[in-house]
């Protein structure tokens, strides 16, 4: 594993949160989906009104990346500076970068995944909402709620019931034929997987509670690190089984769709 030195002291991303970071899947040296996480990262940074660093000082950890398949992580903070919550006028951000070996859960592409609601409601935050901001709380939160290994992912829903995503994954299913995926415009995190296949595929993004899971043919979980995982069955916050389903050929073609963007193979 390559890695930067470690945060000072007084960085504001440490003390309080404030920055952003992307973590990106490198093939051979290559990053996938490059262009989705620079542009995800350059939401953020005009949002939390942070410099985006030149593409140069993004892209130079490749540089160290070996023949396989590994995971680049970097965090950007506003810096130090600044008294208390109020920002420096004038920040000088820092960029910190982590990389290291991969190796996905193949396993759960093959079988499908159980998964469970999470109690955790996720906050409204308009503001923030899409981007991949330093504040993760909530999901660490909703995650220690459960240590099944059995089970895969929490869903998490918005605190008036909405489906927004799982703590680190995004949510698809197909309902009466049609892909659909939560909107994001109060919380959650557009990941950079579901942005190209939302501009790939005739996917909808949609309001919509636990009846959508309920009557859908098919679920899935993504993210841009790890693929795309059917889910075979769904628990309540409690543990009670609410939902099964048979994996087919719905689930094989979405999930072949996602990995042909990753390199990974379709099972």
């Amino acid at each position: 594993m390559s890695e930067q030195a470690a945060w000072p002291l007084d960085d504001r991303g440490a003390a309080y949160g404030d920055g952003l970071f992307e973590t990106i899947l490198v093939r051979g040296g290559r990053p996938l989906l490059w262009d989705e996480h620079l542009a995800r990262l350059a939401r953020g940074c005009h949002v939390l009104g942070i410099p985006m660093p030149a593409e140069h000082d993004l892209a130079a950890p490749l540089a160290e990346a070996g023949p396989g398949l590994e995971v680049l992580k970097l965090t950007l903070t506003r810096g130090s500076g600044g008294r208390g919550y109020r920002p420096p006028a004038a920040p000088e951000p820092r960029l910190r970068w982590q990389l290291a070996d991969f190796a996905p859960a193949e396993s759960r592409w093959q079988t499908g995944v159980r998964v469970r609601h999470c109690r955790l409601r996720l906050a409204s935050q308009p503001l923030l909402a899409g981007i991949k901001h330093l504040n993760r709380l909530e999901n660490v939160l909703a995650r220690a709620e459960w240590n099944d290994d059995a089970i895969a992912e929490g869903l998490l829903r918005d605190d008036a019931g909405r489906l927004v995503e799982a703590t680190a994954m995004n949510l698809f299913w197909q309902r009466a034929g049609r892909l659909e995926t939560p909107h994001l415009a109060r919380c959650g995190v557009a990941g950079t997987l579901r942005e190209a296949l939302i501009s790939r595929l005739d996917i909808h993004e949609v309001e919509a509670g636990d009846e959508a899971l309920t009557n859908a043919e098919a679920v899935w979980l993504g993210n841009s690190v790890q693929g795309v995982w059917p889910v075979v069955c769904l628990d309540d916050a409690a543990g009670v089984e609410r939902r099964r389903w048979s994996l087919g050929v719905t689930h094989r073609t979405f999930q072949a769709e996602a990995h042909a963007l990753l390199g990974y193979p379709c099972p």
